[in-house]
């Protein structure tokens, strides 16, 4: 499968594993704004993502606002400031983080998506993340950069926004995905090679 891939580094299509191994997070975006017909694209390719059961338990929120954007963002900042007991090396790194001058929670992308699980289930949560895959990845695809901003969830999931979003009782925000035209190039982080714990074959013992 190829997928057609627009950008200002290259105009030739890439296959599905180049869209793999070269997304990355982009923290850099333009303001130009992500037009309707190319979010739709997008999440049509979310919802193909596999899914438990043939739940489909997927919903979206599009933020398109930078002055909502900003207040959210600014809120965040203090709910993770609120948090400096917490010694947690990971709450002790968002604190030094939000602490930056000038520091934006999305980067000022022109777009935020949120993935929500519509009902509770077993999978639900694992289901939209897969979808959040999928819209990163198509996302690429397209010549948009992404990335998953985790700080924001514990915020989306308070009566106050949700009212204010819009989000229905019993659905809860899973994946914030931003997304952009990037400004500047983000390179590529290398991964560690896969760790196999066990690898149990018939073949592999008869050798």
């Amino acid at each position: 499968m190829t997928l057609k891939f627009k950008d200002a580094m290259s105009t030739e299509p890439i296959t599905v594993m180049e869209a793999i191994y070269s997304r990355r997070s982009v923290r850099h975006f333009t303001d130009e704004i992500v037009d309707s017909e190319l979010l739709t694209t997008l999440l049509n390719a979310a919802v193909q993502a596999p899914t438990a059961m043939h739940e489909e338990p997927c919903a979206f929120s599009i933020i398109q606002d930078q002055g909502l954007l900003h207040r959210i963002s600014n809120e965040v900042k203090t709910t993770i400031l609120a948090t400096r007991s917490d010694k947690s090396t990971f709450s002790q790194n968002a604190i030094k983080i939000v602490q930056t001058k000038g520091f934006e929670v999305f980067y000022n992308a022109s777009t935020l998506i949120l993935i929500c699980g519509k009902f509770p289930g077993k999978f639900v949560e694992a289901d939209c993340w897969l979808a959040a895959e999928n819209l990163m990845l198509a996302a690429y695809s397209h010549g948009l950069g992404s990335c998953v901003i985790g700080l924001a969830v514990e915020i989306f999931n308070t009566p106050e926004w949700r009212s204010e979003l819009s989000i229905p009782e019993g659905v809860r925000v899973i994946a914030p995905i931003i997304l952009g035209k990037q400004s500047i190039y983000t390179p590529k982080i290398d991964r560690k090679p896969p760790e196999i714990l066990s690898w149990k074959s018939l073949s592999l013992e008869k050798t």
